[in-house]
């Protein structure tokens, strides 16, 4: 039966050596698609050691079985080494360029995803292993690398993966309950602001002694009478400058929201 067996695999070699030939001398398309179609099984075996996440395991099998086809086209009989061999690492190395290049939310630089893809796996070693997730100084030694680097690859991992804003919140009530309806408010700052900036303008238009006579009635909240105490006046002349202020102030945003019209108490 061993006889049988070496004398299978001696022929599978022959079979394979013959479609190589016939791929790199006359580029027969059937020939190549023979090659690929033997070591399917071995591009889909490497795409599952690779699925993980959310990646759909179809998409690795497209890049594995790329990798292979460009092994096909870069094998060189002439090596002393098994085919397999030189495909193994070709489409593991297709494979870590689909993870690098084509699955990060954010751009990272490229040594410092390829540490944080080796780390994750190799914080589910040392899980299984341990039986609890290991420490930073546990995954430094194992992965070969510094703790200063283990801790920002590990940063750097949070932007493999960007969370939609329109994703329902978990523990939500409703559709509307959304990520992004949990993460801003209305700030009423900002309308506060801009008010500030506009009666900053208006206030520009008077003179000390009626921004004084304003701040008093309106932030002190004086009466008209304490106010006439408080500058040596009269209160109808309190009430003078209040309503002489406030006109004026009007007309300045008046002419503000339309320059060129005519304000009031403009003349032609």
């Amino acid at each position: 039966m061993s006889s049988a067996l070496a004398t299978s695999a001696s022929r599978d070699r022959d079979e394979e050596r013959a479609l190589f030939e016939r791929w790199q001398r006359g580029r027969e398309p059937a020939a190549r698609a023979a090659l690929v179609e033997r070591y399917l099984p071995l591009a889909r075996r490497l795409a599952r050691r690779y699925a993980q996440g959310d990646e759909p395991l179809d998409d690795l099998v497209q890049v594995a079985s790329l990798g292979l086809v460009k092994a096909v086209d870069r094998f060189d009989t002439a090596r002393p080494v098994v085919f397999s061999s030189f495909a193994v690492p070709t489409i593991l190395g297709e494979l870590k360029r689909h993870f690098r290049d084509r699955t990060w939310s954010v751009r990272v630089p490229r040594d410092l995803q390829e540490l944080a893809l080796r780390a994750d796996r190799t914080a589910e070693d040392l899980a299984r292993h341990l039986g609890r997730r290991p420490t930073v100084p546990e995954l430094a030694e194992a992965a070969g690398a510094c703790e200063e680097q283990i801790l920002e690859a590990l940063e750097a991992a949070g932007a493999y993966r960007a969370a939609s804003l329109e994703a329902p919140r978990r523990g939500g009530e409703g559709d509307d309950d959304t990520v992004g309806s949990a993460l801003g408010h209305d700030e009423g700052g900002f309308a506060l602001a801009e008010h500030r900036a506009v009666l900053e303008r208006l206030l520009a238009t008077l003179d000390g002694r009626e921004r004084m006579v304003l701040r008093l009635r309106f932030e002190q909240d004086l009466t008209q009478s304490e106010i006439g105490e408080a500058i040596g006046v009269s209160q109808m002349q309190v009430s003078r400058i209040l309503r002489r202020c406030l006109g004026r102030m009007s007309a300045a945003a008046a002419t503000a929201r339309d320059p060129g019209g005519v304000g009031p108490g403009a003349t032609g």
